[in-house]
C-alpha cells in the first residue's frame, strides 16, 4: 500500500518543467492572469513586450493558483495535486510558492532573506548587515557592506539578491556575479567597479610594477616632478614622484592609486 502511494506521489518526477526548474505544475500569474511554467518564464516573456507599460515582474509570494502538469487541474497552491495525487514538486515552499523536483540542489527557505536558496542550509549563514545568505566560509571572514546583495551586478546590471547565478563577495565587501567577476579579471581589470579597491591580493603584481618603475628612467624634465595621489586601497594621500608607469602608495605600497593634485 505504501509503495503504491509513493508511486502515485512520484509519478512524472523530473519529467515536467522548464529550463529553470523541474516541476509538475505551472503557475497562474496574478498580475496578468496568464499561466507560465515558472516566474522566471513569466518575467522573461513580459520583459520582451513592445509596450513598456505592459512590462512587469511576477511577485512570487502573490501566486495563489497552480495548474497540475499531469492532470491539468487548476487549484490553490499546495504540494500534492488534489485531483491526481502527484507531488507537484518534491521540494515545496508554501511561503515562496516554489516547486522543484531536483532536490539535489539542496533548496532551503531563509526566513530572514524571505526567499528560498539552494546549496544546503548547513553550508550557508545569513549575514544581517549584508542582508543575504553567504557561504559559511565567509562567516567572520568578509567585510560587511550594508545590504550589499540588494543591488544590481555592476557588470551585467541583473539584480543580485534573487539571481539564479552564482555570486562572489570581493575583498571590499561588494558583490557581483561570479561569471562577471571572472570575465573582468580575465580582461586584466582587478578593481571593484563600485569602490575601486583591489579585488584580490595584488602583492606580486605590485612587486612587478615596482621593478618596471626602477628599470624605466624618466626624462630629466619629469624625473623630480611630484604629485599628490589618493590610494584606492587604503584611502591614504601621499606626495610622491611622478612616474609614467604608476605611483606607489607610501602607506600600503599599492599601485592602485590616482592623481588628485599635480604640482602648481
Amino acid at each position: 500500500m505504501e509503495d503504491s502511494v509513493n508511486q502515485r506521489l512520484d509519478f512524472g518526477k523530473m519529467g515536467y518543467g522548464c529550463k529553470h526548474y523541474s516541476r509538475r505544475c505551472k503557475i497562474r500569474a496574478p498580475c496578468c492572469n496568464e499561466i507560465f511554467p515558472c516566474r522566471h518564464c513569466h518575467n522573461e516573456t513580459t520583459s520582451m513586450l513592445k509596450n513598456i507599460r505592459d512590462r512587469h515582474e511576477l511577485v512570487r509570494h502573490d501566486v495563489r493558483q497552480v495548474v497540475c502538469s499531469v492532470c491539468d487541474t487548476e487549484q490553490q497552491v499546495q504540494q500534492v495535486c488534489e485531483n491526481c495525487g502527484v507531488k507537484m514538486g518534491e521540494y515545496f515552499c508554501d511561503v515562496c510558492k516554489f516547486y522543484d523536483d531536483d532536490t539535489e540542489k539542496g533548496q532551503f527557505h531563509c526566513n530572514e532573506c524571505g526567499i528560498c536558496r539552494v546549496g544546503g542550509r548547513e553550508n550557508f549563514f545569513h549575514c544581517r548587515k549584508c542582508g543575504s545568505c553567504y557561504s559559511v566560509s565567509l562567516r567572520d571572514n568578509h567585510l560587511c557592506v550594508e545590504n550589499s546583495m540588494h543591488h544590481h551586478c555592476p557588470i551585467c546590471y541583473e539584480y543580485l539578491f534573487d539571481s539564479l547565478k552564482d555570486t562572489v563577495v570581493m575583498k571590499c565587501g561588494h558583490t557581483m556575479h561570479f561569471e562577471c567577476f571572472r570575465e573582468m579579471t580575465l580582461h586584466d581589470k582587478f578593481t571593484c567597479p563600485i569602490c575601486s579597491k583591489s579585488v584580490m591580493d595584488m602583492t606580486e603584481a605590485w612587486k612587478k610594477l615596482e621593478q618596471q618603475v626602477q628599470e624605466t628612467i624618466m626624462p630629466e624634465d619629469y624625473r623630480f616632478q611630484k604629485v599628490w595621489i589618493l590610494c584606492n586601497d587604503c584611502n591614504d594621500t601621499t606626495e610622491v614622484y611622478y612616474h609614467i608607469i604608476g605611483q606607489k602608495c607610501g602607506h600600503c605600497n599599492s599601485f592602485n592609486t590616482r592623481t588628485i593634485r599635480s604640482p602648481e
